[in-house]
């Protein structure tokens, strides 16, 4: 990392953004050293995003200073920003899949001649850089939606390091990835960073601060609470009561005593379900009141056998039955009639209606409740989502806010409240990475609403990267590798070293 004595590459003074009737950002400090991963943590909704736009030139600051490379900067838009050295990766990567490996590292500075693109050197440099970046074998030439999501986050970088960054902002970088292209990310990290290239990367996975973080700066409210913290050795109670601003412990809800047992009925049962190049003959069931989680690398079929089972694809054979009944395959307008809610992994653009409001989305799936003779009682639908919000703690507390303007973990509640509305009638509840991208304190209250829901007798079948979100939040573990379930058991008989050794090597309890 770079010094204590090393000139910061970037000074972020007293900056302040507002809109709408929300202070976003109150006077944050910011220092970034050359050479060193500062990390930016803070519960959603406290300013990380805003701050970062700022950065990225997406946002125009309304009060303050940013001095980059010892000279004051005005980013007036992104281009200013990559041509300053300051490039961003987004946790939505913002890639074109239609285009080339190549075509996507140099979009918006095309190596040209006469205005006729150089297409041989542009995949030269291409290799160029996903060498350097320890990836030479993804092909310049293939089109980014082919990759997996460890290459298009590659690719992210390349372009990034295309524009000479000396700045690299990483958003939630290793949300999508699984355990062991996270230890890759990091490899690439420590190389840019012996080469002086700076990081600011935000993460709401304390372990990752750990190992690759130099510094912490805490934001709460949209005020740097601290700034500059060591990330080695300061004590997770100290990070979690400064995002917080009170002592909290990070657990999960006790499970209740003694649980959904033998006796409780079947909410759903699936059949040698087989998708042909995801998953074969899978075969599971969820009882009343019962969470059960499926463990497993990205890639495994995990999030395809949610998928499948809500009728978002369509298998080449088995059941889905729910109370007995049995669901047609492919159809999740079949699936939300038996009863199924299900909150996808990409909830920005598989779950929420981004032009939407937040009553919107809500209501989205039951607005024939509020109909009556053509007309729709929108009173009684903005009361039903004020009790949502005020349940769910959903910040800010406006039915009528663009949803798009939410932080990831309110986001996320606003998907489960569709499905909490309509609960009366909800058997199952399906996640997929519940808390992707959710600070710590959302994270304890989604585990509780989750349990919350469970205790109504509604079944819950969710996925997880994080094995011990899924011990601690599941009564029971499915553990999926390859496309098919190795292994089935009570979660408090397992720990997250049998798991994970199940996940990756392969071996049986």
């Amino acid at each position: 990392m770079g010094s204590p004595e090393t000139e910061p590459l970037l000074r972020m003074r007293g900056i302040v953004k507002q809109f709408p009737g929300v202070r976003a950002l109150d006077g944050v400090d910011l220092d970034v050293r050359p050479g060193e991963v500062h990390c930016l943590l803070g519960q959603n909704g406290a300013g990380k995003s805003t701050l970062i736009k700022v950065l990225a030139g997406a946002h125009q600051p309304d009060e303050g200073e940013i001095v980059f490379a010892g000279e004051p900067v005005r980013l007036a838009g992104p281009d200013a920003a990559m041509r300053a050295g300051i490039a961003t990766i987004y946790q939505e990567l913002d890639l074109v899949d239609g285009l080339s490996v190549a075509e996507n590292i140099f979009l918006g500075h095309e190596r040209s001649t006469l205005g006729f693109t150089r297409r041989g050197d542009a995949e030269k440099a291409a290799r160029e850089l996903l060498g350097r970046l320890g990836h030479p074998e993804i092909p310049p030439r293939r089109e980014v939606g082919r990759l997996p999501a460890a290459g298009k986050q590659v690719v992210s970088m390349a372009r990034a390091l295309s524009h000479e960054a000396r700045l690299l902002v990483m958003d939630e970088p290793s949300a999508a990835l699984a355990h062991d292209e996270v230890g890759n990310l990091f490899r690439i990290i420590r190389e840019l960073t012996a080469a002086g290239v700076a990081i600011v990367y935000i993460s709401h996975r304390l372990a990752e601060i750990r190992e690759i973080g130099d510094r912490v700066t805490v934001l709460k409210d949209g005020r740097a609470v601290a700034v500059g913290l060591p990330a080695r050795t300061t004590s997770t109670d100290e990070i979690v009561s400064l995002m917080t601003g009170r002592d909290v412990e990070y657990v999960f809800p006790e499970r209740p005593a003694p649980g959904p047992g033998d006796d409780a009925p079947e909410v759903l049962r699936v059949e040698d379900l087989t998708l042909p190049g995801s998953f074969a003959d899978v075969s599971l069931s969820v009882r009343a009141g019962e969470i059960v989680g499926l463990a497993g690398l990205v890639g495994s079929g995990r999030s395809e056998i949610l998928e499948t089972i809500y009728g978002a694809r369509r298998p080449a054979r088995g059941r889905v039955l729910v109370d007995g009944r049995p669901v047609r395959p492919g159809d999740t307008r079949a699936a939300v009639r038996h009863g199924m809610g299900m909150a996808p992994e990409e909830r920005k653009s598989q779950a929420l209606l981004p032009n939407e409001t937040v009553a919107g989305n809500v209501t989205v799936a039951g607005l024939s409740r509020y109909a009556s003779f053509g007309w729709l009682d929108r009173r009684r639908e903005v009361a039903d989502v004020r009790r949502q919000i005020e349940a769910l703690d959903i910040r800010p507390p406006d039915p009528a806010r663009p949803v798009v303007t939410l932080s990831g973990g309110n986001q996320q509640k606003v998907v489960l409240a569709r499905w909490l509305l309509g609960s009366a009638g909800l058997r199952l509840l399906i996640l997929d990475e519940p808390t992707r991208g959710v600070d710590v304190g959302a994270r304890a209250e989604l585990y509780a609403v989750i349990r919350e829901l469970a205790g109504r007798g509604i079944g819950v079948l969710l996925v997880s990267s994080e094995v011990p979100e899924v011990l601690g939040l599941a009564d029971r573990v499915l553990v999926v590798r390859e496309g098919r379930i190795v292994h089935t058991g009570a979660a408090g008989a397992l720990d997250e070293a049998a798991v994970l050794n199940m996940i990756m090597e392969g071996s049986a309890l």
